[in-house]
């Protein structure tokens, strides 16, 4: 199966070198290639790609903003998206994630990197190890509270639902919170589907995010795993 990437830089140079990157390696392909937010926003309308690479920093309409816009549309299935930049600021990184964004990387990531971190969320990994997840979480949780709206939604959830979110909030990978549950991994997919899909989540990342926001977890309770 083919991987459809879009790739949106405002730097020409960046840009060709992604696309190259990506017209070379198996089983990929590029989708387009945007050189703001807006035209970003209009590609992935257009091009309906799985994932896309988005830099922060850029005119008319910056990444953040884009990857807002494009997780507010209506595609089916939802693209994933990695913020890419030079600028290594964890709030970027923390306001990417809520917006939805899968990932992040930096611009001086080995293309080999580059490579299988788009495999693999395309595959529907998160791109942030626990431990960084968890240390932005501690940081900026606080100053962005979960909306009444969001808190509304996990009261919906099933005890089950509730159990796995938080499994999720800790990094565990769905093959990790089956061994925990004794349930199938097809079973756990399909609980943190419908988890998602009740909080109108985007992304594995952005569930996270909202974990810890809520109260639900908290930065140090992953000692009691």
């Amino acid at each position: 199966m083919t991987t459809r990437v879009l790739i949106a830089d405002d730097q020409p140079l960046i840009r060709a070198g992604l696309v190259a990157l990506f017209t070379a390696a198996p089983g990929f392909t590029v989708a387009g290639e945007a050189a703001d937010g807006e035209q970003a926003v209009a590609l992935a309308a257009e091009t309906r790609p799985d994932v896309i690479l988005m830099d922060v920093r850029m005119p008319v309409l910056d990444g953040i903003a884009a990857t807002r816009d494009i997780l507010a549309g209506d595609a089916d299935p939802m693209p994933r998206v990695i913020v890419l930049t030079t600028f290594d600021l964890p709030e970027y990184v923390y306001t990417a994630l809520s917006e939805g964004a899968s990932g992040f990387l930096l611009k001086d990531t080995p293309p080999d990197r580059i490579i299988s971190a788009v495999r693999a969320i395309a595959a529907g990994d998160i791109l942030l190890a626990p431990a960084i997840t968890h240390r932005l979480i501690e940081t900026y949780a606080d100053q962005h509270r979960a909306t009444s709206l969001t808190r509304s939604r996990l009261s919906e959830l099933t005890a089950r639902e509730t159990e796995i979110l938080r499994f999720v909030a800790y990094g565990l990978t769905n093959q990790e919170i089956a061994g925990r549950l004794v349930l199938s991994e097809a079973t756990v997919k399909t609980h943190v589907k419908r988890l998602m899909a009740k909080l109108a989540l985007n992304s594995r990342a952005q569930a996270v995010v909202v974990a810890y926001e809520s109260g639900l977890v908290t930065p140090r309770s992953d000692r009691d795993l």
